[in-house]
């Protein structure tokens, strides 16, 4: 499967929770030219999530859709792929978002949607995979950007970076190296999307034009 679109500059979609620093760092590089690309709507499911603020600050355009306000996961959902088409978003970005999605969503946005993790997938998958670095010993851990699909954290890896883990860490001063990563290869993954230069082949995905 070939993602992107080359041509016209590419509309993304933000799906936040929290503070939204990956959406800030998406949406800086957007404006600065590393991504050929424009925010063109940034949804939170939490309506006190600070990244509105920052998403604000920027000039995008922000949408609160609370999911307790929903019927069902399905019927949030639902109300975000209708938003998120009605801004005719050619890539959704998972920036913090800390809600499953449906398979129905997944399905809608096959091979447009990615996510960034703080872990070097597939170890630690889910929620605290810092915390779970820390516990299980390991001497390397890391952030992956991937392709989102309906196994948790499966999704097909596009690029991978590597952290040491240092002696006297805690999952603050790992997390904190560790976004450092997710900054960098994030908008780096989403420029080879929207570049036309990534290519899913079953697990793997291929970047052309090295």
């Amino acid at each position: 499967m070939t993602t992107g679109g080359g041509g016209a500059a590419a509309t993304l979609g933000i799906l936040i929770s929290g503070r939204g620093s990956n959406m800030a760092a998406l949406a800086d590089a957007c404006a600065d030219g590393r991504i050929a690309a424009r925010v063109g709507l940034v949804i939170s499911n939490v309506k006190e999530a600070a990244g509105l603020e920052a998403a604000a600050s920027r000039g995008l355009t922000t949408l609160v859709l609370d999911h307790r306000t929903a019927s069902s996961r399905a019927d949030h959902d639902a109300r975000m792929a209708e938003a998120l088409r009605a801004h005719h978003v050619d890539l959704v970005c998972l920036a913090g978002y800390m809600r499953l999605l449906s398979p129905a969503f997944v399905k809608a946005f096959e091979g447009r949607l990615m996510n960034v993790h703080p872990s070097l997938l597939p170890a630690f998958p889910g929620l605290d995979a810092q915390r779970q670095a820390l516990e299980h010993g390991v001497k390397i851990t890391g952030a992956t950007v991937h392709y989102v699909n309906d196994a948790l954290d499966g999704g097909p890896i596009i690029l991978q970076a590597a952290v040491p883990v240092e002696p006297g860490d805690t999952a603050g001063t790992l997390s904190a190296r560790i976004l450092v990563q997710e900054h960098r290869i994030y908008p780096e993954a989403v420029g080879l999307h929207v570049g036309n230069r990534l290519r899913i082949e079953g697990r793997r995905v291929r970047i052309t034009g090295r």
